[in-house]
């Protein structure tokens, strides 16, 4: 999945809609960053090339997402958002009670990740990964990237409810109660963090379901070119 705090910001960059971006490493044509930047390891373009994921992959898709290093500086950035809101008010201000923050945004993304992307996928033998369908009108695709946070892949190919999304990111919620502040660490707080994480869950289907289209109309506008190749150390994902 593409880190939950990247998704807002690839809004306001304006790629049309949100995404953790394509997905097949193993092509060596850089389509595993949005913009040579933004992270994404965890779509699937051409389905008929890719071969079934292994728990290992699962859990290497979960590290290269939470741990990429331009995830660091867009913590910072939504961590100096929340300070300037007050958000977990209880912590007050100042130097400390950023990295509080900064910890927590950091912790939300980073389990959230390993939850909905190997831990439970390992669990009930589902694919997390996002299987764009790229083809059809605007609005069946907008459907369809929509939907994919409530269906998903066993991994011999069938499809069911998506335990994996709505079950792991409940997981990630409640273990999340033991580094917020007390105040958060209600039924509605808790409820709302299950909340957002799936609606961030939802943009970025979004975003990976339209980002090719994206990225085909800026290659050709200027005329093509070579991309860069990706990391050789994600030939491995089998993407």
């Amino acid at each position: 999945m593409m880190p939950r705090i990247l998704v807002p910001i690839c809004l306001v960059m304006g790629t049309a809609l949100p995404s953790f971006g394509q997905t097949t490493p193993t092509l060596n044509d850089g389509s595993n960053r949005i913009f040579g930047v933004l992270p994404n390891y965890t779509t699937v373009e051409k389905e008929d090339e890719t071969p079934r994921i292994t728990t290992k992959q699962t859990f290497r898709m979960a590290a290269l997402g939470s741990f990429d290093p331009f995830v660091y500086p867009f913590v910072a950035l939504t961590t100096e958002t929340a300070q300037i809101e007050h958000q977990a008010a209880s912590w007050g201000g100042g130097a400390k009670a950023y990295a509080m923050r900064y910890a927590t945004a950091f912790g939300d993304n980073t389990i959230g990740n390993f939850m909905t992307t190997a831990i439970v996928p390992a669990l009930f033998n589902q694919d997390p990964r996002y299987f764009a369908r790229g083809e059809g009108s605007v609005a069946r695709r907008l459907a369809y990237a929509a939907s994919r946070v409530a269906v998903t892949r066993a991994r011999d190919g069938r499809r069911e409810f998506n335990i994996s999304e709505i079950g792991g990111n409940a997981a990630a919620a409640g273990l999340s109660n033991l580094y917020h502040p007390a105040n958060d660490r209600t039924f509605a707080g808790t409820l709302g963090r299950w909340g957002s994480q799936v609606m961030w869950d939802m943009l970025s289907n979004e975003l990976k379901e339209f980002w090719p289209d994206v990225r085909n109309h800026l290659h050709h506008a200027h005329g093509g070119g070579h991309s860069q190749p990706s990391p050789s150390d994600d030939s491995d994902l089998g993407q």
